[in-house]
Parts: structure tokens; C-alpha cells; sequence
């Protein structure tokens, strides 16, 4: 045997000797997944159960909002107006018969807006110009919005068809044609499921590794990896691996769920969804391994993954609260937040579907955000018992 080919098996060796260590300790995790199999509940029924609870409980659409109604003088213009209210999805009116009684139900938190119309109503509306008076309760902002807005919607509807019922022009200077493009029906929850699911994967990535350090740690499993041959680097794949397979059937789960179950669109292609749902795991597992081995405790670790991946991808992702409507420095910071940029992909990829302009720079930082912490998580780890 030459020289040569001496000095080639012996790099092979090493290599080979790596594999078969880091096979093991694979399989070591996946026995550890299977005797307990909270890591299983963690990757399969928690994303369901967030999803649902979430996903219906969440919605930035009113419907159904109370309304009172008060009519000073009933005639056919008023029980007209009075059935439009009646037959739109927003409101459940009721009719009161002063303001005494609707003041008393908006105190009372059973109305969040009274409509009323005054006894010259009809007659002021053959002269073009017929007021309503309108009173939203303000406490919640968003809701009497909401009221204000779609209840111009049906006064303008009403006095359109009123005036081509009469036979005349309505006297509206601007008639609005809509085209709303993506989200064609104004589903609060087409946008909002797919940035649930980018929330609930960062909190599941983080809790799937953020105990497995801390955990060989506490049983002391620990020092017996350290006095075999085993690297430091093969430990952390060893742990990487399995719960990325993990998170990998948790992510198509959801995905699953909020096209079967909420009906939300798919519009873009299955090969980028993965290709950027596999960055964003790594992003989110390297998270819980750093956490993990700064930490070396499980209820430490488990309450700083929570803390540190769920409550900033919430606030601060963009899934609910707009980022440009946010305070500069905010802004800033939300840079920092890798939910952030998977929101932004999963939102475009459900409802628009590849835009490149969105894809590449978006993936390019969860690429980043990557390496940053699986890096972290090597430089941290030593084999050492200190």
C-alpha cells in the first residue's frame, strides 16, 4: 500500500468515525423523543390548539356591532333607511324611541352607536340634503372606526338606490369602484393565519431545543457525552437534527391546517415555502440552543424562550400591529426580530404568492439571523464542565 493511498484513508477514517458519532447520538434523541413525548406534543398539538384558539379568537373585522336607533318621526324614508341597517352583516339595530333610551343603552356598554333620524328627515332628502346623527361610542377606537365608516357605507348605498328607485340621479358627487386585489373579501383572518403561523413556529422552535442542553445538564447525561470522543460540534447536531425534523412536520401541519381548516388561499410555489420555513427553523432552533447552554436549566430556559422568541415576534412582527405606524426607534428594533421577516413571506406567499422583491431580502435575513445563532450556540459551547 503506497503512501498515498495510506494518507487518503486516514482522512477518510475521521470522517467516517464522525458520522457514525453523530448517527448515534441522532438516534439517542430520537429514543429520547419517543420516552418522552412532550416534544411531540410540542410539534404537533400545540400548533393546532394555537392555531384554533388563535385563529378564531383573533379578528380585526366587526360584524354585528349593537346599534340603537332612533327614529323622531317614522315615515316610508325612515323605514327604508331603518331595512338597509337591518339587512347589512355590521350592524344588529334596535329601535329605541328617544335619545334618553339610546344614551342609557350606550352607557350601559348594550349599543356601541346610535343613528338618528330626525322628524324632517324625508322632507330634507327630496331637497338633497337629509343629516343623520351619528354617536360612536370611542372607547374602543378601533370598533367605532369601523361603525363610523360602514355606516357611510350604507347611507350611501341607501341614497343611491333611493334616487335611481325615484327615477333620478343621486346627487353624490363621487361614486368610489372598488377593486381590492389579494384579499378580495376583506378577511381579517386570510391575514392574519399566516402570520399566526410564523408566531407560533418561533415560540415552537425555541421551546423544541431551548430544554435539550439544559436537560442533559440536569440528569447529568452531560459528562458522560463529554469523556467520549464526541465534538462539541457533533452534540449540537445531534440535537439540531431530530427537532428540525420536527419542527419541519409542526410547520406543515399548520400550513395544513389554515388551508383546510380557515380556508385560507395558497398562492405561492410549495418549494419556496420550504425553502424559507427551513430558514426560519434554523433561526428559531438556534435561538433555543443558545438558550439553552447559556442557561443549563429546563424551567430557566423554557421561560426565557418564551420571553425572548414569542412576546417580541408578537408585538413586534407586524402580524398584527403595522411596523410603519410605529415609533422610529421601534422600527429599528423590529430589524432585530427574525418573525418579522418569515410574517412578511408567509403573508405574501398565502395571498399574493412569489414576489421576489419580497422573498430574497426577507430570506437573505433569516439566512443571516441563521448563522448568527447557530454560531453563537457553537462559540458558547465548550467540553468543558464549567
Amino acid at each position: 500500500m503506497s503512501d498515498r493511498t495510506r494518507d487518503r484513508i486516514g482522512g477518510i477514517r475521521p470522517l467516517f468515525a464522525g458520522g457514525m458519532r453523530l448517527r448515534g447520538l441522532i438516534r439517542k434523541e430520537f429514543k429520547q423523543i419517543v420516552r418522552d413525548p412532550s416534544s411531540l406534543a410540542i410539534a404537533f398539538a400545540l400548533p393546532v390548539v394555537l392555531l384554533f384558539i388563535f385563529g378564531y379568537g383573533v379578528s380585526l373585522d366587526a360584524e354585528h356591532i349593537p346599534i340603537a336607533i332612533v327614529v323622531d318621526e317614522p315615515s316610508a324614508d325612515t323605514a327604508s333607511f331603518t331595512a338597509a341597517l337591518y339587512r347589512s352583516i355590521y350592524f344588529d339595530p334596535i329601535v329605541v324611541p328617544d335619545m334618553i333610551a339610546a344614551d342609557r343603552a350606550m352607557l350601559e356598554r348594550r349599543v356601541s352607536a346610535i343613528v338618528r333620524l330626525r322628524s324632517d328627515f324625508g322632507r330634507r332628502r327630496r331637497f338633497g340634503i337629509a343629516p343623520i346623527q351619528i354617536v360612536v361610542n370611542g372607547v374602543d377606537a378601533n370598533t367605532a372606526r369601523l361603525s363610523t365608516g360602514y355606516l357611510d357605507g350604507v347611507w350611501l348605498k341607501w341614497r343611491v338606490a333611493k334616487a335611481r328607485d325615484e327615477g333620478g340621479n343621486p346627487s353624490v358627487p363621487v361614486l368610489i369602484s372598488d377593486r381590492v386585489w389579494f384579499n378580495s373579501e376583506l378577511e381579517s383572518r386570510d391575514f392574519l393565519v399566516p402570520g399566526l403561523i410564523a408566531i407560533i413556529m418561533t415560540l415552537i422552535g425555541a421551546l423544541l431545543t431551548a430544554m435539550v442542553m439544559a436537560r442533559e445538564w440536569e440528569r447529568g447525561t452531560m459528562e458522560a457525552l463529554l469523556a467520549t470522543p464526541v465534538k462539541v460540534g457533533e452534540i449540537l447536531l445531534g440535537k439540531l437534527i431530530p427537532y428540525f425534523l420536527l419542527g419541519t412536520g409542526g410547520m406543515a401541519l399548520s400550513v395544513t391546517t389554515a388551508i383546510w381548516l380557515f380556508h385560507v388561499p395558497f398562492r405561492g410555489s410549495v418549494i419556496a415555502l420550504f425553502v424559507v420555513s427551513t430558514l426560519f427553523l434554523l433561526t428559531a432552533l438556534g435561538m433555543g440552543l443558545l438558550i439553552s447552554v447559556v442557561t443549563k436549566n429546563q424551567f430557566v430556559a423554557g421561560q426565557t424562550a418564551i420571553i425572548v422568541s414569542y412576546l417580541p415576534a408578537y408585538i413586534l412582527s407586524g402580524f398584527i400591529f403595522d411596523i410603519r405606524g410605529m415609533p422610529a426607534v421601534i422600527q429599528f428594533l423590529t430589524h432585530f426580530i427574525p418573525a418579522r421577516y418569515f410574517v412578511a413571506i408567509l403573508q405574501t406567499e398565502f395571498l399574493a404568492g412569489d414576489v421576489r422583491s419580497i422573498l430574497i431580502p426577507n430570506g437573505a435575513a433569516l439566512f443571516a439571523t441563521a448563522t448568527i445563532f447557530l454560531g453563537l450556540s457553537r462559540i458558547k459551547s465548550r467540553k468543558s464542565l464549567e
